[in-house]
């Protein structure tokens, strides 16, 4: 070997082991910063104690890992949005400009949630929301927006179905509050309902402001099968109790949304709630391992059966953890960690059951009917029936299913 051989070899093996360095470096910087995780839901206002079940189930999945994953911290910056869109435009901008957050969660209400759509895009920032309008993973399909829950018709169809099929019902009078989560829910147990040979008769919408539920209650015609619900929260729990006062508890046996019948309303409710059928993605008695072990941990951290909400943001903590580890960390990468979190998605095991992200990210999963039964002295739900990877399209043909139109509140119409 010549000097001047030499002399390129030693070079060539500095610069080499130069650049192994920098890598090292960079690889230790990032390792050393934190992976920054956002949440926005409504922690004040009416619809405060849904977002406060939100933030217990995310916090739960991260507590479950020590706040680290992939060699990373994990930190949680809390915001809230008082239901108010101006206001979550402001927090979101925050979490994004000073907080650099590498991942969105949360999000109840369907206003705020299509609201953010824009930004999420323009940042192409990886999101999970919580909230359920149909269009959000059917029309208006956002690739960095993936749903952690369900869409609004999802668990209805089957109870359209279910309600035909083992209930027997034929003539069947609907209400529910006056807004896109109630329109939507109605329209999918309606048209599956209808498709087996019932017939909704009369369809009855209710402002969200009303506690009274009298003028209302007055309006159902009885000679009918059954009335379907679809309540939440405060109205949910004064709803169920009224029924039960104006003496239809014993007449119209009471079926609707599982989320009616959670357990964040039940738990303020008695026997008037007793035998309400409804149809969830979960249920506190699901008997797989994952939601025994989701149940001990969720039930020694809020003193409380869990409400649903929190089983959902349970699973949004959990993907985000394990997505942070199938890219080594490397949550910067928002396309490879938005890929990541679709696959967590499928390979973590949930309390809900197995799970499968759609084309436009809405989970395909199991529905259960449920019903309101005492055990051990208290309310919970059971579950008489399981729907296995339900489609937010249900049986239907997707691009068949887009030709009509979406459900709304005079879609369908009532036949009486």
């Amino acid at each position: 070997m010549t000097d001047r051989t030499g002399a390129r070899l030693v070079r060539t093996l500095a610069a080499l082991a130069l650049a192994a360095c920098a890598a090292a470096g960079a690889d230790a910087a990032w390792a050393a910063e934190t992976i920054k995780v956002g949440f926005m839901a409504p922690l004040s206002g009416i619809f405060a104690q849904a977002g406060k079940d939100m933030l217990e189930g995310l916090k739960l999945a991260f507590e479950q890992v020590g706040y680290q994953t992939a060699g990373r911290k994990i930190e949680l910056s809390e915001e809230d949005d008082e239901g108010n869109p101006a206001v979550a435009q402001a927090k979101y901008r925050k979490l994004v400009t000073q907080d650099h957050i590498h991942v969105l969660t949360g999000v109840l209400l369907s206003n705020i949630g299509y609201g953010l759509i824009q930004p999420i895009e323009r940042d192409q920032l990886p999101t999970l929301y919580l909230t359920t309008p149909d269009d959000l993973t059917k029309k208006n399909v956002s690739k960095y927006i993936l749903r952690t829950n369900f869409a609004a018709s999802q668990p209805m169809h089957p109870l359209g179905d279910y309600a035909a099929k083992t209930l027997k019902y034929k003539r069947v009078v609907t209400i529910a509050m006056d807004n896109p989560f109630g329109h939507e829910q109605i329209g999918g147990f309606q048209r599956v309902f209808e498709d087996q040979g019932g017939r909704v008769v009369q369809k009855i919408w209710v402002p969200l402001n009303v506690l009274d539920f009298a003028p209302y209650l007055t309006q159902i015609n009885r000679n009918v099968d059954a009335v379907c619900a679809v309540f939440v929260a405060a109205q949910g729990v004064r709803f169920i109790k009224q029924y039960a006062e104006y003496g239809l508890k014993g007449k119209l046996p009471l079926i609707g949304s599982g989320v009616m019948t959670d357990e964040h309303v039940i738990r303020s409710l008695g026997d008037e709630a007793l035998g309400a059928v409804g149809a969830l993605i979960w249920a506190p008695t699901l008997a797989t391992p994952a939601n025994r072990t989701y149940m001990k941990l969720a039930e020694a951290k809020v003193g409380k059966t869990p409400a649903y909400f929190t089983a959902v943001m349970y699973s949004a903590g959990r993907w985000v953890a394990e997505a942070a580890k199938i890219v080594e960390g490397k949550v910067e990468d928002r396309e490879r960690f938005l890929a990541a979190i679709r696959k967590a998605s499928e390979t973590v095991e949930d309390p809900r059951g197995p799970i499968k992200l759609d084309e436009s990210g809405n989970p395909t999963q199991n529905v259960y009917i449920l019903k309101v039964e005492r055990i051990d002295g208290k309310l919970t739900n059971t579950v008489l029936h399981t729907y296995p990877m339900v489609s937010q399209f249900w049986t239907y043909k997707p691009d068949e299913f887009l030709k009509l139109p979406a459900y709304g509140r005079d879609y369908p119409p009532a036949k009486p």
